[in-house]
């Protein structure tokens, strides 16, 4: 039997797996595979769990802000729309593609640690509300871009607060070695703050951090929400500026895995409020208005992935490999981190799991697996696997390599599919080529 990560999943009477109400065999059959399917209720329950427990305790004073690097698409950005949530984008394409459903500029943050002038004209332009500035090299670009463009720019800077997440190496970013942000304890994150107070079309409106990804720890961000107080509470003695906005981003973690004990949004929120309010006292500083930026734990566990199993491999006393028609061009987070999922297959999900199996993809790369010692049911060709937990950082990091399209996306709200993004074709993969 299956392992369910969420109430969103169950078994229906022919034994196939359901999500989001939905017959995932029907939809495979459908739309074909590989597949990416998103639960528009789970992302809109957990956009209002956010937006609930940020307004108990900041009152009016916070803002929710999705991540888009995690999944992008117009449809995604209609929906944060809809939920009256904010959005931070990364690029001039996750920009456009906001704006292009009439994604409201006010409500965007600009991260990214080398923007270029191009993507700096065009923010600055669209009115976004919030520019993260990361170094002093894009600070003066946007001071001589704000001043071309006869506008003044409100930014935050982002901070490295030191802290440790305890998370995988390539996801953490707090640190003092990073290529993100300014460092605190080299002074160079307030010789910025000074230099901000010399420009006539920059105005610093608060300071940012982000310590990581896929944290499950509440420590750690209680820890960099002290940092971050202490820095505001600096900041005001140093320059007599006070700092009126703090976004402590996002990383929260999600269950990928049954062994995954993620804490309650509402226990990070309130632990965190705790803090801001009460350093907020002891340093002698208005408690700011907070912004979060979940991604991950918006839309991490409202996906799942659908593939087609091909060649069932054993080589005896070793190991038996089951293949299937995607791989790390559709999700290549187990190439890259060993991510761990939880597997079933859709049309057997009331049988037991009977084998112990490598999954792989069809890439010409022997590391091309969706993950290696999997408990699955006896899978045959023709069958289709599910992959849970997918909505997160698998659509947005495919590629095109061995010259595989992407796959397609669809929505599931209370049972009805629909399509979000097409699946690319064989003209798609040769359209800019000369």
């Amino acid at each position: 039997m299956a392992e369910f990560l969420n109430g969103h999943m169950a078994v229906n009477e022919k034994g196939h797996f359901m999500f989001g109400g939905a017959d995932v065999t029907e939809l495979a059959k459908k739309y074909g595979t590989p597949l990416y399917v998103m639960d528009e209720a789970l992302i809109r329950e957990n956009c209002r769990a956010f937006q609930s427990s940020i307004e108990r305790c900041y009152g009016g004073k916070g803002m929710v802000c999705y991540a888009s690097k995690a999944f992008s698409c117009k449809e995604i950005y209609r929906i944060m729309n809809e939920e009256g949530m904010g959005i931070d984008v990364v690029s001039a394409g996750e920009l456009y593609t906001a704006l292009s459903v009439g994604f409201p500029a006010e409500r965007i943050g600009f991260h990214g640690n080398n923007k270029t002038q191009q993507e700096l004209e065009y923010a600055v332009s669209n009115g976004v509300g919030r520019i993260i500035v990361d170094n002093l090299t894009e600070l003066e670009l946007l001071e001589k871009t704000a001043e071309a463009a006869g506008k003044t720019v409100s930014v935050m800077f982002r901070i490295k607060p030191g802290i440790d997440a305890h998370t995988h190496s390539f996801i953490r970013t707090g640190q003092i070695d990073s290529k993100f942000g300014f460092a605190l304890e080299t002074g160079e994150a307030m010789a910025a703050v000074r230099e901000a107070t010399a420009l006539r079309h920059v105005l610093l409106k608060g300071v940012h951090c982000h310590i990581g990804s896929q944290i499950f720890d509440v420590a750690p961000f209680a820890e960099a929400a002290r940092v971050m107080m202490r820095f505001i509470a600096d900041v005001k003695t140093e320059t007599g500026i006070e700092i009126s906005e703090l976004n402590l981003g996002g990383g929260f973690g999600i269950k990928y895995t049954a062994m995954d004990k993620p804490p309650a949004y509402d226990s990070y929120m309130e632990q965190v409020s705790i803090v801001i309010k009460q350093m907020a006292g002891q340093l002698g500083v208005e408690v700011p208005f907070v912004y979060i930026e979940p991604g991950r734990s918006i839309v991490g566990a409202a996906g799942i992935t659908l593939y087609t199993v091909g060649a069932v491999k054993n080589i005896p006393n070793i190991r038996t490999y089951v293949s299937v028609d995607g791989g790390m061009t559709d999700n290549p987070r187990y190439a890259l981190y060993e991510s761990q999922y939880e597997m079933l297959i859709a049309n057997k999900a009331s049988q037991e799991k009977s084998q112990t199996v490598t999954v792989a993809g069809k890439c010409c790369e022997s590391g091309d697996l969706l993950g290696k010692d999997i408990s699955l049911q006896t899978a045959e060709p023709g069958d289709i696997l599910a992959v849970l937990s997918t909505g997160a950082y698998n659509y947005s990091m495919a590629s095109n390599y061995n010259r595989i399209g992407r796959p397609a996306v669809v929505m599931i709200n209370n049972g009805a599919d629909r399509l979000i993004v097409r699946r690319e074709s064989l003209e798609d993969l040769v359209k800019n080529d000369i």
